[in-house]
């Protein structure tokens, strides 16, 4: 628990199935918390209760905003077998009537990604990002508004300069976004963190020439393996905006130039 992460993604056990958490400030934006560290929340308290200890596929559909505060995650084991367990769980916060509202609900897979065979057969390729150093984080811009973003705080990211035409009032109209990823704490990557990781670039709507909130409605998150030590490189697109819903694939590489994970969401445009 050295880590910000660590901590903030805590559960504890209340009954079988069933844990208590405390959604941390520092991963909003705006007021809003940040869908992938939830996911990660999630992610741990079904690691809890599976029997087996890694996330291989996790598919989350955000039904109402989360706040900072208390919250409870129910969970259900779905299938146990050999190799892969499959559960569900949902995150549920208390409404002004005392009430709980569902916030979050996940479907996910979990098995031992140790356990994997090393033969990998893959057209896929690290995308082309220039050095840490000629790249550029939330320090190299204006300061944020107060209270805009605290998830930046706990965050190393580095922007490709090509995907920060919008920073400069500039957007290139491509939908991408590329940029080194890493926790501000200096914690390793590993399967967990990997579900913020997939979900903590800004929007690739922003280099659309949209501004504003993009909250996400659905989000499939694969690990395919164990992360290497070291900063992660993380590529996401957008090739369809339409109906005021987009797309966004994201891919994530480690150091050791293995893709780590991918993911797919659906989320609406910002207004």
């Amino acid at each position: 628990m050295d880590s910000e992460f660590d901590r903030d993604t805590a559960v504890t056990l209340r009954e079988p199935g069933v844990y208590d958490a405390e959604l941390s400030a520092g991963w909003t934006i705006i007021s809003a918390v940040n869908g992938g560290y939830l996911l990660a929340l999630l992610g741990r308290a079904l690691g809890e209760a599976l029997p087996h200890p890694d996330p291989f596929t996790v598919s989350a559909y955000y039904l109402t905003p989360s706040v900072p505060g208390p919250a409870v995650i129910r969970t259900e084991t779905v299938r146990t077998g050999r190799t892969l367990s499959t559960g569900q769980a949902s995150l549920f916060q208390y409404g002004p009537d005392g009430a709980e509202v569902e916030r979050i609900r996940v479907l996910a897979s979990y098995g031992d990604l140790d356990a994997l065979p090393d033969d990998v057969r893959t057209s896929a390729k690290p995308p082309a990002i220039p050095p840490r150093e000629h790249c550029l984080g939330p320090a190299d811009g204006p300061a944020p508004i107060p209270g805009s973003s605290a998830i930046t705080e706990r965050l190393d990211i580095k922007l490709d300069p090509a995907t920060l035409g919008w920073a400069l009032g500039a957007p290139s109209g491509k939908g991408k976004m590329r940029g080194w990823f890493g926790l501000a704490d200096g914690r390793d990557p590993d399967p967990l963190s990997l579900l913020l990781t997939v979900d903590a670039l800004p929007p690739t709507s922003f280099e659309l020439g949209l501004t504003g909130w993009t909250p996400t409605v659905e989000l499939t998150t694969h690990i395919r393996c164990r992360p290497a030590p070291g900063p992660l490189r993380v590529f996401i697109t957008t090739r369809n905006l339409a109906g005021g819903f987009l797309e966004e694939d994201a891919e994530v590489w480690d150091t050791a130039d293995r893709l780590v994970a991918q993911s797919r969401q659906l989320a609406r445009a910002p207004r």
